[in-house]
């Protein structure tokens, strides 16, 4: 049986390769690795009162060019390494991600 498959999905300013340091975008035999597709694209976000922005100032829309990011995760384990790595290497206060679990069809 094939280990678990997984679509993590993020946004940053600019290409993160700490997902790829957990093992994300590597195919399961091994042959391909770092593999990634990237979508240009503007964000935009209004930070609160008590946040930390780390682009714009609190109380005002904020837009900012990014790269929308979709990597293949193989295994529940790497999975959870990449979005911790994610969390931990991200430049905003609190990320914006997806993971979604793919069927083999």
């Amino acid at each position: 049986m094939s280990p678990p498959r997984f679509k993590l999905f993020f946004t940053v300013p600019r290409s993160s390769l700490a997902v790829f340091n957990a093992g994300a975008g590597t195919y399961a035999a091994g042959n391909y690795s770092e593999v990634c597709f990237e979508t240009p694209g503007s964000g935009q976000f209004l930070s609160g009162q008590g946040a930390k922005p780390a682009v714009g100032e609190v109380g005002k829309i904020e837009r900012v060019e990014e790269v929308k990011v979709e990597v293949l995760c193989v295994g529940r384990d790497v999975m959870r390494a990449a979005v911790e790595k994610l969390k931990k290497s991200h430049p905003y206060e609190e990320p914006a991600y997806e993971v979604y679990a793919m069927e083999d069809v």
